[in-house]
């Protein structure tokens, strides 16, 4: 079976004052994620560690500019599944971090532990070419799909190398199921071990 997958990724902005979000010191963090294992801490309110992953329960999820409903909507998220990652607790309220670095508060209860993930921009100038998700964790292995830049998959399990990954077909009933090297996700921490 060989498909072509593409999903939405976008979500909606509202008006951001950057400038003034900047001097006082809550404007989003847009750097691109480190590479490397982040440092681990724990959670003051779960004792879970920090930072990691989670996805979105929800299709519709206000990313706020602090802890509590008082503070602005920032934007919202409308893709239940999205993976984020959880860098902060206070209370009920987890501060998290979207693929493109984009940072804010959440209702813990409109998270996930279940564990997604994003397919990533492919290196080189070639910015839509595809990944091959394959049918065993090896390179060279036969294809059961080719999926573009911003799919978003479940993640069954992860060797450190490559990761297991399961894809809803667009149109089509069943999902699709194979492997994908773990270094073509956001989602999943380098070398990380996934159960």
């Amino acid at each position: 079976m060989r498909a072509t997958l593409s999903h939405c990724l976008s979500p909606i902005r509202s008006g951001l004052l950057a400038g003034t979000l900047a001097c006082l010191g809550l404007a989003p963090a847009l750097a691109a994620p480190a590479s490397g294992p982040p440092e681990v801490g724990v959670g003051q309110v779960t004792k879970l560690p920090l930072p990691r992953y989670a996805s979105l329960k929800t299709d519709r999820v206000n990313l706020r500019e602090g802890p509590s409903k008082d503070h602005r909507t920032l934007w919202v998220f409308q893709r239940a599944g999205l993976p984020v990652e959880i860098v902060a607790e206070f209370e009920t309220w987890r501060r998290i971090r979207d693929s493109e670095g984009t940072e804010g508060w959440v209702l813990h209860s409109l998270l996930s532990g279940r564990r997604t993930a994003i397919v990533s921009t492919p290196p080189g100038p070639d910015k839509a070419a595809t990944t091959s998700l394959r049918d065993r964790a090896e390179d060279g292995a036969g294809e059961e799909a080719r999926l573009q830049a911003g799919v978003i998959g479940s993640v069954k399990t992860c060797t450190g190398a490559w990761c297991r990954l399961i894809v809803p077909l667009p149109q089509k009933r069943g999902d699709v199921d194979g492997y994908i090297r773990q270094d073509r996700l956001w989602g999943v921490y380098p070398n990380e071990t996934v159960q």
